[in-house]
This record gives C-alpha cells, sequence and structure tokens, in this order.
C-alpha cells in the first residue's frame, strides 16, 4: 500500500483508455492513494478567495458543510449572518465542485460510470490540529470509514480531496488495509457479523419485498454494515493500537488532490485547514480486484452472504 502519483497531463479524457482506467481502479482497490500533485479540479480564483473568507462573514460556521446532491442542499451552516447572494454563492461552488468531480472520474475511472451512487460532498473550513470532539467523531484518529445513518450494503467508500489553503499542507497518516488488519482483531476482540436468525432473515425478506428494507429500524444495516460501523468505533477507541499501528504519513500541498477507499485504508488527519470532498458509495460488481474489498475479505472470514 503507497501513493501512486498522477501528473495533470495524465489526467486528460484524451490520455485515457479503458486499460489505464482500469489500472487506476486497481490501484484504488488494492489500498493506494492516487495523488494529484496538481489539482484536475481547480476552483476559480473569486471562488476560491470567497471559500477561504467565509468563516469571517458572521455566517457562524463552526463545522464541517455537507452537500448532498441528491436534494441539491447545503446542511451543516448556519448563514443567517449572511446575506442571501452568500448563501447562494456557497451552493452555487459546492455544487459545481461535485459535478466537476463527477465528470472528471466518470471518465478517469471509467469502469465505475454509472455504478456508483452520488453521496454527500463537504467543505471542510477547521483547522484539523487540535480540534476538541467526542472521541468517535475526531479526525486525528486511526479509522476506516462507515456511516451510521447511511448504510451502504457492501459498496465502497471512495473520497475525493481537494487541499484549498495556500500555503498549508493537509497531513495524514494511513495504516494497513483492512485485510491485513481485520484478522488481527476479529473475532478475538471484535465480534465477526454473526449468523441471522430465522426469523430476522424471513422479516428481512419480508421487508425487501415490499420495499421497506431500508426504511424500518434495525433492518437499515446489513450484517456487514454493523461490523464496518462497530470496527471504526473499535479502531478509534483502541489506544494500543492508536499508539502502535503501522503507518506512514502523508503530506498533501496546497494546490493537489488525492483519492483513497476509506473504507479500506485506516487514516487520520492530523493537520490542515480549508478542503473540499466528494464521496462515492462504487456499487460491489463494479469493482476490478473484487476480492481486496472489505465485503469480499469478511465474506472469506464467515462463510457466509452478509448483505
Amino acid at each position: 500500500m503507497g501513493m501512486v502519483t498522477i501528473p495533470l497531463e495524465a489526467t486528460s479524457p484524451r490520455r485515457s483508455t479503458v486499460d489505464q482506467a482500469r489500472a487506476w481502479c486497481q490501484q484504488l482497490e488494492e489500498g493506494n492513494i492516487l495523488f494529484f500533485p496538481q489539482t484536475p479540479i481547480a476552483l476559480a480564483e473569486d471562488d476560491l478567495r470567497f471559500l477561504l473568507t467565509l468563516e469571517q462573514t458572521g455566517s457562524g460556521l463552526h463545522k464541517n458543510l455537507a452537500y448532498k446532491p441528491q436534494r441539491d442542499e447545503v446542511s451543516g451552516a448556519d448563514m443567517k449572518g449572511a446575506d442571501a447572494a452568500a448563501s447562494e454563492r456557497l451552493h452555487r461552488i459546492l455544487r459545481e465542485y461535485s459535478q466537476r468531480v463527477t465528470e472528471f472520474l466518470d471518465s478517469f475511472l471509467s469502469p465505475y460510470r454509472s455504478r456508483w451512487r452520488l453521496d454527500y460532498g463537504s467543505f471542510r473550513p477547521q483547522e484539523e490540529q487540535g480540534r476538541d470532539l467526542p472521541l468517535r467523531r475526531r479526525n486525528d484518529l486511526m479509522h476506516t470509514d462507515a456511516f451510521p445513518t447511511r448504510p451502504t450494503r457492501g459498496a465502497r467508500i471512495l473520497r475525493f480531496f481537494n487541499n484549498l489553503h495556500p500555503t498549508k499542507t493537509r497531513d495524514w497518516i494511513t495504516g494497513e488495509p483492512f485485510r491485513a488488519l481485520a484478522p488481527q482483531f476479529a473475532p478475538q476482540q471484535i465480534a465477526l457479523p454473526g449468523e441471522q436468525s430465522t426469523l430476522m432473515r424471513v422479516t428481512m425478506a419480508a421487508a425487501c419485498k415490499a420495499g421497506l428494507g431500508r426504511a424500518i429500524p434495525g433492518l437499515k444495516r446489513s450484517p456487514y454494515d454493523g461490523f464496518m460501523m462497530r470496527f471504526h468505533n473499535f479502531l478509534k477507541e483502541n489506544a494500543d493500537y492508536q499508539a502502535q499501528g503501522k503507518r506512514e504519513a502523508w503530506s498533501f500541498p496546497p494546490g493537489s488532490s488525492w483519492m483513497v477507499y476509506t473504507d479500506m485504508v485506516p487514516h487520520a488527519v492530523l493537520a490542515g485547514q480549508y478542503a473540499l470532498e466528494q464521496t462515492y458509495l462504487v456499487a460491489p460488481e463494479a469493482m476490478v480486484a473484487p476480492e481486496h474489498s472489505p465485503l469480499a475479505v469478511l465474506q472469506s472470514m464467515t462463510g457466509e452472504r452478509l448483505v
């Protein structure tokens, strides 16, 4: 596991081939970071200045802002102190960023095209170093990603980032990939997904047939999602792992981008301010090397179908 550096000229659609796109996908699926020293998704200078001064507008920003493409709405910001034009401009910038990243990846990662679900984007204006957050929400602790309210049901979590800060790097550490970590801790320290009872299987089958599988509390999470959420929490709460786990350090300079499967690569953000991010949930059947996915690893360990 490591970093693959991709120069800007290699991102041109004219340079893209099916074989090269499959190779980029495989690098990601094996747990590597794809790093773009010069971002292929550059913002207009006036939009960049707007984002870098947004905290000082009196809008009361105090956490990450989420852009929800399916609803075309922004949450996480109190824009009451800002005028309507500023609120609309923020909305437009986040919408256009999401659209431009998607257009780029449609070509650059063509095997995934139309086989992913567009998830949330975000703007992260706060300095990460020293943030006072509850333990399970801390970004500076090594973890793999899982969403408590948005189960993926086996889809992979792919994230694309831009460092917008004009002078500071965004500093990460990453650890051993999921396929190496899961056997270390499961089932001795964290229970593997268990076999569902007959009643639960019948209930889930009936709910899914009726189109209610995602709506009924308790049925939203598959056994896979349940484990991935427990694993996320376990890593953050495991002081020995946080202190002694294998890790590599990365610094992403101003104006750069990178992407990685954050469900399989343990990571932590130690420092950095002003970043944009877009998340995709990539279907399991889109994988070019499916044996590396957390779903495949867990199903191999349990001998069961988990979604």
